[in-house]
């Protein structure tokens, strides 16, 4: 039993039409697929990712129109990270938010790393990190119809940032239950706070470590538009997400049971910090229904919603996703 590393962070945007053209033209990402939130089938689940949605390159979206403003605090996976190639592509994606209005700070260093921490649109808390020190978890390939140049585009998913309270619940679920290890530390930048530790697992590297931020000073985190819901690691397959769930009820953890999402089957659970942990297989992926070249350009819908294909779409905004070019 081995977590291998991340697999998918899912978030909340309140407007798929811009969310989707801020992710695939401005990032340069893949709508890898369109699909619906299987526990709520009228809002939209989009899938944006590496070329073909390789396990640890997924930032995801749930729709909810009338989301209201996120007011940060703990309780919270208070930032993601998102890959690219090395320290020269910071300085291609500072100039590139700096030509498209983009909110960002100045390339920065995170530990060993150089990073850029910049907001979506609806402040989605977001930082670009080079993996030119990464000798861990390699990163994903770049589509070759990215609005962006292959040597300098997102290919994955960097640390997860989770800001508590309270360290030690959290770190128990990390170390105790699942696979990390303490590697490090490095300062908060805020003033008498704790420094951020840092926790890796599988293979290491930049796709491979969750942040833990303790913060004393904040309220309770009131999630809307640009926060997280959830993050997912990867195990290898059904056999071994089948002995974690047996691992989660014999320390009598609650947890969801065994869930078929079609592209993945998942496990989900919380820390009594309020953190919502996934569990996610590799595969089989999101080849599984759609063709390479034509990856999220139709609504998918796994076999056990296809029934209710209608009567879906009739609750949902259209939302052209084909490539014009």
């Amino acid at each position: 039993m081995k977590i291998k590393g991340m697999h998918h962070v899912s978030a909340i945007t309140a407007n798929a039409k811009d969310n989707f053209h801020f992710y695939t033209e401005i990032l340069g990402m893949r709508l890898v697929k369109k699909t619906v939130n299987q526990d709520d089938t009228s809002m939209y689940h989009l899938f944006y990712a590496d070329e073909t949605g390789n396990p640890g390159t997924d930032l995801t979206f749930f729709e909810i129109p009338n989301a209201g403003t996120t007011y940060p605090g703990v309780g919270s996976i208070s930032s993601t990270s998102l890959r690219v190639p090395n320290n020269a592509a910071l300085d291609y994606w500072k100039e590139r938010f700096t030509e498209h209005n983009v909110d960002h700070d100045d390339i920065a260093v995170q530990g060993e790393r150089k990073i850029i921490r910049f907001r979506d649109p609806e402040k989605q808390r977001l930082i670009l990190v080079s993996d030119e020190e990464n000798n861990g978890i390699a990163g994903g390939k770049v589509w070759k119809h990215s609005t962006v140049p292959a040597e300098k585009g997102i290919i994955g998913l960097g640390p997860a940032k989770l800001t508590v309270r309270k360290a030690e619940p959290t770190v128990d679920i990390l170390t105790k239950l699942l696979t990390f290890k303490q590697i490090g530390s490095y300062p908060s930048e805020v003033t008498d706070q704790p420094d951020i530790l840092v926790f890796s697992t599988g293979d290491g590297g930049t796709g491979a470590e969750v942040h833990l931020e303790v913060r004393k000073d904040l309220p309770q985190e009131r999630p809307g538009r640009g926060s997280v819901h959830h993050v997912a690691f990867r195990v290898e397959d059904k056999e071994e997400l089948t002995k974690w769930k047996d691992r989660l009820e014999e320390i009598k953890l609650p947890n969801s049971g065994m869930v078929e999402r079609f592209y993945f089957r998942s496990l989900y659970f919380r820390d009594s910090n309020g953190i919502l942990f996934e569990l996610a297989t590799d595969g089989p992926g999101f080849v599984t229904d759609e063709e390479f070249e034509h990856l999220g350009e139709s609504l998918a819908l796994p076999p056990y919603l296809e029934n209710q294909r209608k009567k879906i779409e009739a609750r949902i905004k259209p939302l052209e996703t084909k490539r014009s070019h």
